[in-house]
């Protein structure tokens, strides 16, 4: 809710009945201080998920979002508003690293994809109901929606078990195997937890410093996976498009359809999108779900740039002015479909236990620095150049992001988290894991002559 909170609550404080009155400065503050409050979280953010553990990271995040509506809810004046937006940045970022790390350290490999989307299709109900319920009610009355599910949140997570990969990452065995019982119908997990130690014994011999992020060939793959795919998401304008839609509707002479019903009928598409995305990830795979997503969006926002390209050149195009808000509509199914989504499926599956704290919050940093960039874009280019540049640059990035899957981006689904690191560094998966498991279970240091050299030289390294 707090992430699409700008959109409808800032025209009531625009407005002649506004609770609390700000300047047109304040107003872009409200919109930009929250990403910013997200990048200042990023140093909080690896601290806490290593120092606190994931269970009480989400805690935390909760917590400080919940004190943050209440700020909202009693505010006089802008600048406690400003603070709140600060808070609930800082809050967004601990939650969107903890959250899907915690996730994928505690799921199935069989069900991870779909777990870890269920935290996105959330989001996006968030961002559903604030659309539905934020112009028509008051601030207060909206903000204590939003803590009520904080409250049910604080209330109840605190039962859920902590995850087992990070006792063992502090060498609390018992406290990893009664954990991984809990999260298993299974009561019998001798043979996951073993292979999850010798996972984490493996990444505990590789250094955790921030530069071997960049010196270390998988960490290095894992950080150009995520920075191109954070940067097609918001470059395939979904930044633009929840910021900007009524700008873009506007300027395209839609009359079918009021602004404020569209925002709805957008969020509502995303969700749904996302809702099937997860539910397939696990069966068909990400990379197809990111390279047709990726595609997809590129087409729409290609017929989006002709169309205003064509009404930029003085073409009649009052015949067809339905296109506009189909491209929109379109572009919510097919970019939450697998572009929108799935990024953050991988993030939490790419990075190694010792680094994966850095590595999830550079992750979050740069998504959102690529709002950033995607934004100014957008008002830089639409303004100078016409509206059709911006959209002939996104659906060029949209489509080049396909490629980049189809070469780059492994194949996780149905992987082991230390399956996904074999890949990355370019070992033979296969074979090459099932030793690794079989040496931690045996007492002689014999290896199968059929392992690969490259896994043989993994293996007597780590």
């Amino acid at each position: 809710m707090q992430y699409g909170w700008s959109a409808p609550i800032i025209p009531i404080l625009e407005g002649p009945d506004t609770p609390v009155k700000i300047t047109k400065g304040e107003e872009i503050w409200l919109e930009n201080i929250y990403l910013l409050g997200g990048l200042c979280g990023v140093p909080v953010t690896i601290y806490l998920v290593d120092k606190l553990g994931r269970k009480y990271s989400v805690l935390a995040a909760g917590t400080l979002n919940l004190a943050a509506w209440i700020v909202t809810a009693i505010a006089t004046q802008a600048s406690w508003l400003l603070v709140a937006r600060f808070m609930t940045g800082m809050a967004g970022d601990v939650a969107f690293v903890a959250a899907p790390m915690y996730i994928a350290e505690i799921a199935d490999q069989k069900i991870r994809g779909f777990l870890a989307t269920l935290i996105y299709t959330m989001m996006l109900v968030g961002i559903l109901l604030i659309y539905s319920i934020g112009p028509y009610t008051s601030l207060l009355v909206s903000s204590c929606v939003g803590a009520s599910f904080l409250i049910i949140q604080l209330v109840t997570f605190p039962f859920m078990p902590e995850s087992p990969y990070y006792y063992l990452c502090k060498g609390k065995y018992d406290k990893a195997k009664r954990s991984l019982e809990r999260l298993r119908v299974n009561p019998n997990v001798e043979k996951e937890i073993a292979e999850m130690k010798a996972a984490i014994e493996r990444q505990k011999t590789e250094r955790g410093r921030p530069q071997d992020l960049f010196l270390e060939k998988s960490n290095r793959k894992a950080v150009i996976i995520m920075v191109v795919l954070n940067g097609a998401q918001h470059l395939s304008s979904i930044s633009v498009m929840l910021m900007n839609m009524h700008k873009i509707l506007s300027a395209a002479g839609s009359i079918y359809i009021q602004t404020e019903y569209a925002a709805i009928i957008f969020s509502a598409l995303m969700m749904i999108a996302a809702a099937i995305a997860g539910l397939v990830c696990d069966r068909f795979g990400r990379k197809i779900l990111l390279i047709t997503s990726s595609i997809l969006t590129g087409l729409v926002l290609l017929i989006l740039a002709i169309f205003f390209h064509l009404k930029e050149l003085d073409f009649n195009v009052d015949s067809v002015s339905w296109i506009p808000i189909f491209c929109v509509l379109a572009y919510a199914l097919v970019f939450k479909f697998g572009l929108g989504i799935i990024p953050i499926v991988l993030t939490a599956e790419l990075f190694p236990a010792k680094v994966k704290a850095m590595g999830m919050s550079i992750a979050d940093a740069l998504y959102l620095f690529w709002a950033l960039v995607s934004v100014y874009i957008f008002l830089y280019t639409s303004t100078e150049f016409g509206m059709f540049v911006p959209f002939y640059i996104f659906s060029f990035c949209s489509i080049g992001s396909a490629a980049f899957c189809f070469w780059v981006v492994p194949e996780t689904r149905g992987r082991t988290l230390e399956e996904i690191q074999m890949i990355l560094k370019g070992i033979p998966v296969t074979r090459a894991s099932l030793e690794l498991i079989e040496m931690t279970k045996s007492k002689d240091n014999n290896i199968n002559k059929d392992v690969p050299p490259e896994a043989v030289a993994f293996i007597r390294e780590n």
